[in-house]
């Protein structure tokens, strides 16, 4: 790995500072917008509009790239990223900002396509999967690290808002000046959303329940510290309990992954993630009750990504992996979407505790369900004596198809050596 790491330094330098300005303006929203008055309803349409903007730019980029090539792609983003976060304390309307939200998910969902495309070709087919790993690892500690800049000025000015366009600004320095070339995209075959349910019930709803829950921590945990009366201070720490947590846990669930029925480690980690919003919920008054939930949901739910994922390869032929990421990411986008107006709409009902009842009722949903669908197919590990389950590979919620179709690969790989492997024995 630390050959890897000196391999994609320059890459990876300039994702982490992409996702240190990334997580520091999606924090700031949900401060400032308390500061300046907006509802809860308001503020959860403006984290909304962000993976709206996300999932579009996730889609078109690949495209803009092939007609204009990265650098030309990778600027237009960077100067929109830029004059949308100085907008921000300029035009404080709510209207405003679910328009530059759009406009930023958009961007950065573009840069992080682009970024992760070269990354994913500095990488080789035996270094592809610690690449992926290291690629997390920067993510999570950017997002951390973003949560103590918020302490460095008062959110009511205007200097939180220039810190991430400077960051995001930099990083585009060590990426555009790497020494590795521009890959070039490929299309892949597409898979409708009706095969996808089809294949893997389990791993569509899940999908979409997740996009719910992690667009709700991502988005409006800061809405919900800010209305329980939380300091700056506080607040950071607490959203950093969520991804430390995520950053943590990510690989003790991925080990089990691989030795355990992915059916039962989904409802196991499902329930615990349910028992942190409950803890959430009736302990949010005591801090420490309160780190502890941020740290056990943003553990269990982050993983749930790549487990989710890996239990749909389970059923799939390996010509059909990479088809099958596309819909994927696309039902996890519209959960995300979603997520955020739900989570809104109950805590303007219910109170800031409908933050933790809202991810409480996705996270009981997806382990009913998963029980349910326990009982409607054999599992894949029990079809067959010899069956030999495609290793767990990481991501994380935010990434974007280039990563999971690199992730995709590696399924591709690992599947065919495990097929090579079976037909030698069987000729033994």
């Amino acid at each position: 790995m630390i050959k890897v790491f000196f391999n994609s330094w320059a890459l990876l330098l300039g994702m982490m500072l992409l996702m240190v300005g990334n997580g520091l303006q999606g924090t700031l929203m949900g401060v400032r917008g308390g500061i300046e008055g907006f509802s809860t309803l308001e503020l959860s349409l403006v984290t909304s509009a962000y993976f709206l903007g996300f999932l579009g730019g996730s889609r078109m980029t690949p495209e803009a790239i092939r007609r204009v090539g990265h650098v030309r792609v990778f600027a237009a983003l960077a100067s929109l990223i830029s004059a949308a976060l100085i907008l921000y304390p300029a035009m404080t309307y709510s209207w405003a900002w679910i328009l530059l939200r759009v406009v930023v998910g958009f961007a950065f969902s573009g840069v992080y396509v682009t970024a992760e495309s070269w990354l994913n070709n500095a990488s080789t087919n035996e270094t592809r999967g610690q690449t992926l790993s290291l690629y997390m690892i920067v993510q999570m500690a950017g997002i951390v690290a973003a949560q103590g800049l918020m302490n460095v000025a008062d959110p009511a000015g205007y200097l939180l808002f220039v810190i991430p366009s400077v960051l995001v600004s930099i990083s585009f320095a060590p990426i555009l000046l790497s020494v590795v070339p521009t890959p070039a995209f490929e299309t892949t075959k597409s898979m409708s959303l009706r095969q996808l349910y089809s294949i893997s019930p389990l791993g569509f709803v899940g999908m979409m329940l997740l996009g719910s829950v992690f667009s709700a921590q991502f988005g409006m945990s800061s809405v919900y510290a800010t209305e329980v009366g939380l300091s700056v201070g506080e607040i950071s720490i607490f959203i950093s309990s969520i991804f430390v947590g995520a950053m943590l846990l990510q690989y003790p669930i991925g080990w089990l992954s691989d030795r355990m029925d992915r059916r039962v480690l989904i409802l196991i980690v499902a329930v615990l993630g349910a028992g942190a919003s409950f803890l959430g919920w009736i302990g949010g008054q005591y801090f420490p009750a309160l780190l502890a939930a941020g740290f056990v949901l943003g553990g269990m739910s982050n993983p749930l990504y790549s487990l989710l994922i890996a239990y749909t390869n389970d059923y799939l032929d390996t010509d059909d992996m990479a088809a099958a990421s596309g819909g994927l990411i696309f039902v996890n986008g519209m959960g995300a979407i979603a997520g955020p107006i739900v989570t809104g709409w109950i805590m303007t009902t219910l109170g800031p505790s409908g933050f933790w009842l809202f991810i409480l009722g996705l996270m009981l949903a997806m382990a009913l369900y998963a029980a349910y669908r326990m009982t409607r197919r054999v599992s894949a590990y029990a079809e067959e004596e010899d069956y030999e389950m495609v290793p767990y590979t990481t991501l994380t919620p935010s990434s974007t198809p280039v990563a999971v179709e690199a992730a995709q690969e590696l399924y591709v790989e690992a599947a065919e050596e495990l097929a090579e492997q079976s037909g030698e024995e069987d000729t033994v």
